[in-house]
């Protein structure tokens, strides 16, 4: 006779959501600025993932990143669908992360100029990201 198990284990957790709360980066001048938080937190953890090549740093997790490594060379077109594709794969590994869309795309000298809106938990915020494709 197989043992039969209902209602054994009952969650005695409660679940904690934390503040976006991090390190304030200022990147122009290369520092660290005070605190930052919610959309402004948010804004910060998507420019970090879009400038981490997935993939290509043993402290990043695989799930963490962005990859465009291999859009160098690509035709501007081709270059662009791929580079939407893999933006909206690296950010929706975020569970703050609600939706991306909204792309327009613009092209000028071995680059690609990709401008989008991403839904998060806090906000929505405007994105813009260039891709290097020539050699």
């Amino acid at each position: 006779m197989i043992p039969v198990y209902e209602d054994i284990v009952e969650p005695d957790y409660d679940v904690i959501t934390y503040p976006t709360r991090t390190y304030k980066l200022d990147t122009d001048n290369f520092r660290i600025r005070g605190y930052t938080d919610r959309l402004e937190a948010m804004k910060q953890a998507i420019l970090l993932m879009l400038n981490t090549e997935r993939f290509q740093y043993a402290i990043y997790s695989w799930n963490y990143g962005v990859e465009l490594w291999d859009l160098f060379g690509e035709q501007a077109n081709a270059a662009a669908a791929e580079a939407q594709t893999a933006i909206e794969e690296a950010l929706m590994q975020d569970d703050r992360i609600i939706s991306v869309s909204g792309f327009e795309t613009s092209y000028s000298r071995g680059k690609v100029t990709m401008e989008f809106t991403v839904e998060t938990t806090e906000g929505t915020a405007h994105i813009v990201k260039e891709v290097d494709i020539d050699v």
